[in-house]
């Protein structure tokens, strides 16, 4: 396994939508270990192909505490297919705009469809972190930061930072 480098924004790969994955293979899969052990590394809760530069529609997941053993998640194609209409607010980070936090307002629980990493489909219901986690990811497989659920005031806050810090790398 190895770890990847995260893409920070304002990268444009990270505003483009991503594409399905046709065919479950070793590449796949291996993909799927590399951004676990990435997201493990970073520290992260949940990592997406984008933030790694590769535009396919992956996703990993671990919502599990430091006191608990890991419960990864590798999901392929996820696509929620159901949410509640009850919200609930938490504060989100993201490892592609490190350093940024805020409030983001997201359905409490998310049926979620993907395929798992052999290629077999599963339907799994989520709430709580987990389910704002999941949400969060497929948000970036389809070009959507968490920034983009805040005000324009906070959003142009924090990306005008993003910018300035890319330019002083």
């Amino acid at each position: 396994m190895s770890i990847l480098k995260i893409i920070k924004e304002p990268d444009p790969i990270l505003r483009k939508k991503s594409q399905t994955v046709d065919r479950v293979d070793e590449n796949i899969q291996r993909l799927m270990n590399d951004m676990l052990e990435t997201m493990y590394n970073a520290p992260g809760v949940g990592l997406a192909a984008p933030q790694v530069g590769i535009t396919k529609r992956i996703i990993v997941v671990d919502c599990a505490r430091t006191d608990e053993p890991p419960a990864p998640y590798k999901m392929i194609n996820p696509e929620l297919i159901d949410t509640s209409k009850e919200e609930i607010i938490n504060e989100e980070g993201c490892l592609s705009l490190p350093g940024h936090y805020a409030d983001v307002s997201r359905p409490s629980t998310a049926r979620v469809r993907y395929l798992d990493e052999n290629g077999n489909q599963q339907i799994m219901d989520t709430e709580g972190l987990l389910a704002v986690c999941i949400q969060h990811e497929i948000d970036h497989i389809n070009g959507i930061l968490f920034v983009d659920h805040l005000s324009s005031l906070k959003r142009n806050m924090i990306l005008k930072k993003m910018v300035k810090a890319k330019k002083e790398r």
